[in-house]
């Protein structure tokens, strides 16, 4: 079989989604909700055929596979030596029915022959415990049920049972339609009710990108790293996972795979900007709400599942070998109980539309205000104590600068809410805590033999993060410490046209890949400098290594050009959403003169 890496297509509907490679093979599929027991685990299997579920077509010669314009539904088409041909549509179901989003954990496969007498096999083998081949499945008239440890899943179809129970080959004659989900009796006929469904997915995509607010340069990459992020929204609470995958490495044979389907508050302030500006504002509001559900809370964790009051203990998948045979998977995320202090600002930042944007029905009172206060009253605590830092590591803690200018921006923007509110001694009050704490930041970050702000204090060690002091208005971007800070990470973060977080040694060794979401964060600075031919050309190469669907992972290996880590990652695809509408030019720039 073909290795497609990271080449990977993504259906989902708001409560469920799987991965798919360009020749139809689903490999990633969690069940019944993103951080579920994967019913196909064929990514994370190395080279057990274990999994998956595809359709084989005989004599294949040629393959071409693509996302339907503006939706979630993927297109492939399969042709063998002799030119027959078969089309194969695959999505979940999502659309408004009762006056209510209608999102079942379901797949829908519809197989249709385009040309000759295509001979095609049909093999659905999927796992339970995490890798564990389900034997356990008995047949009815027109389905089959797979009983695992925990999950039963029912295939029902119109196609004949009796060959896709056997895996054996026979010529597609009229199309056949495949619904994996629940073990529930199709109430309808499935021809029938799987057209309808396809039409009306299509329809709500559509429907829903119309709706987008989005720049005029680079639309279709926009587009598509928006329904991206919609993508990996878990509905029901409001939650948006970092990736829908765990334990994709960073690099080749660097043990560093981590589990992503869950939701860090860290990313919160980057997917409630990126959603505002598409807007997208009935999902950042159910986001803000996930958030706020969590700072209500007497101690505030920087990662959560979907389900906030689940548990993510960290612990290994031993019946998967890994991607591309490189484990270890890890099943849960240790990193819950670190100390991040970013992530008391990150949350009062993703507040703050609701007390700005008018647009929202439900706006932001003295109440939320005070209940943030807790929040920046920790953040003013912790500015200057070490924690794991935004990068997380497992093995040290420092005073990080990026980690004290969120403290920073946290009481700062309470500064911001208390003077909209009318609230002015708690205006002055938090003015004064964000000025102190910004003076010696400033002053702490600085490192004058390196002529840049580093990565912490007392550090010579450099860090893309510190990017983002003028995103979050701790400086200005005409300061001449700016300036220099970006040329520094210029000479020594820069391999080639790729960003690295930072270039030392952490509890892995020297990191090999770079980071996508720096890439972005350099554009803005270059952006920013006046550099603004360079960023264009440096963000126009960046969409150059989005895979054939338009998504991007975590990393990107700069020898190679390969994507690495989870996938597809929101923070990226966040990153390019709001670089793309920083460069863009305007709908009144006279485009249409090219």
């Amino acid at each position: 079989m073909n290795d497609f890496g990271l080449d990977l297509a993504v259906i989902g509907n708001g409560r469920t989604a799987a991965l798919l490679e360009p020749s139809s093979r689903l490999v990633w599929w969690c069940y019944p909700r993103f951080d579920g027991d994967p019913v196909f685990s064929r990514l994370l299997a190395g080279d057990e055929e274990k999994g998956f579920c595809d359709v084989v077509l005989d004599g294949m010669a040629d393959f071409s596979s693509d996302y339907e314009r503006n939706t979630a539904v993927v297109s492939t088409i399969l042709t063998d030596r002799n030119n027959a041909s078969v089309k194969i549509t695959d999505f979940a179901p999502r659309f408004r029915q009762y006056d209510r989003i209608f999102r079942p954990p379901q797949l829908i496969r519809i197989i249709e022959p385009l040309a000759g007498l295509p001979r095609i096999s049909i093999r659905v083998r999927p796992t339970s415990d995490y890798g564990c081949p389900i034997t356990d499945r008995s047949l009815g008239s027109n389905h089959i049920t797979y009983r695992g440890k925990e999950n039963v899943i029912r295939l029902t179809t119109d196609g004949p049972l009796a060959y896709i129970e056997r895996e054996a080959a026979f010529v597609l004659t009229r199309p056949i339609c495949m619904v994996l989900g629940p073990d529930e009796t199709l109430p309808a006929d499935i021809a029938t009710t799987c057209r309808e469904f396809a039409h009306r997915t299509r329809d709500y995509w559509m429907e829903w990108v119309r709706r987008l607010s989005i720049a005029y340069d680079w639309q279709e990459a926009i587009i598509r790293a928006a329904i991206a992020l919609k993508l990996s929204n878990f509905e029901e609470t409001g939650g948006i996972v970092a990736a829908l995958t765990t334990s994709i490495p960073e690099a080749p044979g660097s043990g560093r795979t981590w589990d992503y389907r869950y939701c860090w508050l860290r990313d919160a302030y980057f997917v409630v900007k990126a959603l505002n500006r598409l807007g997208a504002t009935q999902t950042m509001e159910d986001f803000i709400s996930f958030i706020l559900g969590i700072a209500s809370q007497e101690a505030v964790k920087p990662v959560y599942s979907v389900v906030p009051s689940d548990p993510m203990h960290e612990n290994i998948a031993a019946n998967l070998k890994g991607y591309r045979n490189d484990g270890p998977v890890r099943i849960g995320n240790a990193a819950e109980s670190q100390i991040q202090h970013d992530t008391f600002g990150s949350i009062i930042l993703a507040a703050m539309p609701m007390f700005f944007d008018r647009r929202l029905p439900r706006r932001g009172d003295e109440g939320l205000f005070h209940l943030l206060e807790t929040l920046g009253h920790k953040a003013a605590k912790s500015a200057f104590t070490p924690d794991a830092g935004i990068w997380e590591y497992r093995g040290r803690a420092r005073i990080h600068t990026y980690s004290a200018a969120m403290c920073w921006a946290g009481c700062s923007r309470l500064a911001a809410i208390a003077s909209h509110l009318g609230l002015d001694d708690r205006a002055s009050r938090w003015t004064d805590t964000a000025g102190s704490i910004q003076q010696t930041l400033l002053d702490q970050a600085w490192n004058e033999k390196r002529g840049a702000f580093t990565a912490g204090f007392g550090t010579d060690e450099l860090d893309a993060s510190v990017l983002l002091l003028p995103e979050i208005g701790l400086i200005e971007t005409d300061d001449p410490r700016f300036r220099q800070t970006v040329d520094a990470i210029d000479r020594e973060l820069l391999r080639g046209r790729h960003v690295m977080r930072y270039a030392s040694e952490d509890d892995f060794g020297m990191p090999e890949t770079a980071f996508l979401i720096c890439r972005f964060w350099l554009i803005d600075a270059w952006w920013w400098l006046g550099r603004r031919e360079e960023a264009r050309d440096l963000f126009v190469d960046a969409l150059g290594y989005r895979n054939r669907y338009g998504l991007l992972a975590e990393d990107i290996h700069p020898q190679t050009g390969q994507l690495w880590g989870n996938f597809p990652q929101t923070y990226s695809m966040a990153g390019l959403i709001l670089t793309a509408m920083r460069l863009s030019r305007s709908w009144e720039d006279r485009y249409w003169r090219g």
